[in-house]
């Protein structure tokens, strides 16, 4: 796999809810705090939306995607003057906990989902992510138009079926508004995210994805990259804002973290299989960067705790009307 889809799967992104949602006539409502990723793109219309501890309003039209990674309210209005209510109050108040198709004017169209990182460390792909990351170029919004018309077509033509092909149409934009994303910061992003775009940092950092195990030096992954070890430990610095070294020891302890808590294999295996040489060195490097031994997380008692838990998304999966 590419160093992305290493990331996803380790983090095991889960959509438990997806569908669209109708912004109607005079509407803004206020959304609760949330755990894990939403990511919505919006059909036809627009709309504004704020976000907690920002001081201005995002305007957002037809075609534009947002990713909201980082868990903070925000409000979706038609007229910023209105006083957003309550989403739970106001929730209440419609027949069968329904707002699709308020007011009957249907200002604004949103489709998506609300993904919830059920592995552990989620903030290895938090932490290279702005509070609101927003896709309004009308090339990127044209890769994101296939998601789009699909998802709309499932939730207009409902069929056998259409939960799963929901969630993986939500799971699609998710991914494609990260490919955008990690695009656009090519010109001054800091992060392995944004250094994936950079064809020599990439080279490099699928190298280690691919054989976390191999002995891997400096001079190596400069090789691998097509540069000169002192100016490939610059700019993979520069870029990713970590070591070279530093990032191979950390995605080593994601892995092994991964492998101890999926898998029956021994200590012993997974220590080699990361290129330890002993299962003390392992262990000793574990504790270090995970703050507990191999043997106390595969017993679920790591004393590092994850950035973000299940948390709200603790509810059962849906193809709903009603998704942000």
């Amino acid at each position: 796999m590419d160093p992305l889809s290493d990331v996803l799967s380790l983090l095991k992104p889960r959509s438990y809810r997806s569908g669209g949602f109708d912004v109607g006539g005079d509407l803004a409502v206020k959304f609760p705090k949330h755990a894990g990723i939403k990511c919505y793109a919006v059909v036809s219309g627009q709309c504004w939306l704020s976000l907690e501890g920002l001081p201005d309003a995002v305007r957002l039209t037809t075609g534009d995607c947002f990713l909201l990674p980082r868990g903070l309210s925000f409000s979706l209005a038609t007229d910023l003057t209105l006083t957003p209510v309550d989403f739970l109050a106001f929730l209440s108040t419609r027949p069968n906990g329904s707002i699709k198709s308020h007011g009957g004017g249907g200002s604004c169209f949103l489709v998506g989902g609300h993904f919830v990182l059920s592995g552990n460390h989620a903030d290895i792909l938090l932490e290279v992510l702005p509070p609101i990351v927003h896709i309004r170029k009308e090339s990127d919004k044209m890769a994101m138009r296939w998601s789009l018309e699909r998802m709309m077509q499932e939730l207009s033509e409902p069929q056998p079926g259409g939960f799963l092909i929901a969630q993986q149409l939500a799971t699609m934009m998710l991914v494609q508004a990260l490919r955008l994303h990690m695009a656009e910061g090519q010109q001054g992003g800091i992060g392995w995210l944004f250094a994936l775009a950079d064809k020599q940092m990439n080279a490099a950092i699928t190298s280690m994805h691919d054989d976390p195990g191999h002995r891997w030096t400096l001079q190596k992954l400069a090789e691998r990259a097509g540069m000169s070890r002192s100016i490939f430990a610059l700019k993979f610095k520069a870029t990713v804002g970590t070591s070279p070294m530093e990032y191979l020891a950390r995605w080593r302890m994601l892995l092994a973290g991964d492998k101890l808590t999926n898998s029956d294999d021994p200590i012993s295996i997974i220590a080699l299989s990361l290129g330890y040489e002993s299962e003390s060195a392992f262990s000793k490097a574990f504790r270090r960067a995970m703050g507990c031994s191999p043997r106390q997380h595969r017993r679920g008692q790591n004393l590092v705790s994850p950035t973000y838990s299940e948390g709200e998304g603790a509810r059962a999966n849906q193809l709903a009307p009603i998704a942000v």
